[in-house]
């Protein structure tokens, strides 16, 4: 029995080895996931988010004319034109579409959210349908190049975030927002173009001129979006590539819904000369006893000046009148 044990000792061990080393094996294969679900580069992310924002504008080019034939099956948002080739302006800045903040209002579309189907999609079936291969209509293919559309199905998959945690979507005021947080954040990166006030850009939303804490007030979900990742078109600092995370975006909106609004702003206001002081008008009543006693005999003075020259006139067309006559005789 003692041989027996002795010998089949080392063909344990070996076996006890290599079921570790199996088991290590399957360990890092379930901890690894495979290459097309690794997370993606930091900059393919912020591209992603701002072709969202607006391709064409990130791309440089022109939008495309007339509408984009999805833009069809809706007849509740009226806009038209580059608009309606925005996915933000289709699905949201919430990307949440009908079931988020363009749930109702002049944006709604009925177009679906993003979110649960991005989250059930890989990156290719996301291209796909990219591309029209469930919707003709829905082809963006002649207008994103294949790096484009990967972009953007990154940032889909990716980096989508769950605003109702950081926006009341009744009130529209921030969640539980750190005010000195946020202060601390917009004057060392946002002040240097905003200003300390927010009034240091105009911006033209919906025909409205309007200052930054006003647009932080009215439209959350879009500030929230682009303090992440920009604005397309734009040299604004991306907040996803300094590091910050949506909470510390959600921090520096709960500031800027503090800053002043300043109204409606009607175009060219803040530009206008002032306007000129009126000329003083002669007459008037006398502002004192004094100056209306030199006011009447000053109207005295010049209505017996005009008698004077009036009766002299007179006696001289009167003395012209007898030398006439006396020469006729």
């Amino acid at each position: 029995m003692r041989r027996l044990v002795k010998f089949a000792t080392p063909f344990l061990l070996l076996a006890g080895l290599a079921l570790l080393a199996a088991a290590g094996s399957v360990q890092a294969q379930e901890q690894t996931p495979p290459p097309e679900e690794q997370i993606p580069a930091d900059e393919d992310i912020v591209q992603g988010a701002l072709l969202y924002d607006s391709w064409f504008a990130a791309l440089g080019v022109l939008p495309p004319e007339g509408n984009m034939p999805v833009w069809s099956r809706q007849s509740t948002n009226t806009r038209s034109g580059p608009d309606s080739w925005r996915c933000a302006e289709c699905h949201g800045w919430d990307y949440r579409g009908a079931q988020g903040a363009y749930g109702a209002g002049s944006h709604y579309t009925g177009f679906p959210d993003l979110m649960p189907l991005a989250a059930s999609l890989s990156i290719d079936e996301i291209v796909a349908h990219l591309q029209g291969a469930n919707d003709p209509a829905h082809d963006f293919s002649g207008y994103l190049d294949d790096q484009a559309l990967v972009q953007l199905a990154t940032f889909l998959k990716y980096s989508l975030i769950d605003d109702t945690l950081y926006i009341n979507p009744v009130s529209l005021q921030v969640i539980g927002g750190d005010m000195d947080h946020g202060q601390a954040l917009y004057e060392s990166t946002c002040a240097a173009c905003h200003a300390d006030d927010g009034k240091g850009i105009l911006f033209r939303t919906e025909g409205v001129n309007e200052y930054l804490g006003s647009l932080a007030l009215r439209d959350p979900w879009r500030f929230l979006h682009r303090t992440r990742f920009g604005t397309a078109g734009t040299s604004m600092p991306i907040g996803y590539a300094l590091g910050w995370t949506p909470a510390d975006g959600r921090d520096i909106l709960a500031y800027a819904q503090t800053l002043p609004t300043g109204g409606e702003i009607v175009l060219g206001e803040q530009f206008a000369p002032p306007a000129p002081e009126p000329m003083p008008v002669p007459g008037g009543p006398a502002e004192n006893f004094l100056e209306g006693v030199l006011t009447g005999i000053g109207v005295f003075a010049a209505a017996l000046s005009y008698a004077i020259l009036f009766l002299g006139g007179f006696l001289v067309l009167g003395f012209l009148v007898v030398i006439l006559l006396g020469r006729r005789k």
